[in-house]
């Protein structure tokens, strides 16, 4: 009997670990870290990636796909050039590109994630202001 529980409960324990490793690209977020920006060229957009289980930011993701577009206020075509920047804190991503006008902008990115055998995409909105 006691061989069964032992059983039983290693089974449980390695259950738990599994599905705990197992953490898929959508318990990932990005979010900016200032929502609204001043508009301009060179402008640094900020974004901070988390892990939504934990809550705790994500360090050293490599982020290997990012676009800047207006596709929030309906005009997609208005793309703006996206350069990376160095990080100034763990789970901050940082970019330089133009925010040419008022309005709001969406910015797209893709990452590669330690661990995690899936690319974690994400959109984040902030709105340029005058």
């Amino acid at each position: 009997m006691l061989f069964k529980f032992r059983t039983a409960a290693l089974a449980a324990t390695l259950s738990l670990v599994a599905s705990a490793a197992l953490a898929g690209a959508g318990d990932f977020a990005f979010e900016p870290v200032n929502p609204e920006i001043k508009k301009g060229d060179d402008v640094t957009v900020a974004v901070r990636l988390t892990n939504k289980q934990t809550g705790k930011p994500v360090p050293d993701a490599v982020i290997f796909k990012t676009r800047v577009d207006m596709a929030p206020d309906g005009m997609a075509e208005m793309e703006s050039p996206v350069s990376p920047l160095p990080s100034k804190e763990p789970g901050v991503y940082a970019f330089k590109t133009d925010l040419p006008m008022a309005g709001r902008y969406q910015m797209t990115l893709s990452a590669k994630v330690q661990g995690e055998p899936e690319t974690v995409t994400g959109k984040v909105v902030v709105k340029a202001t005058k």
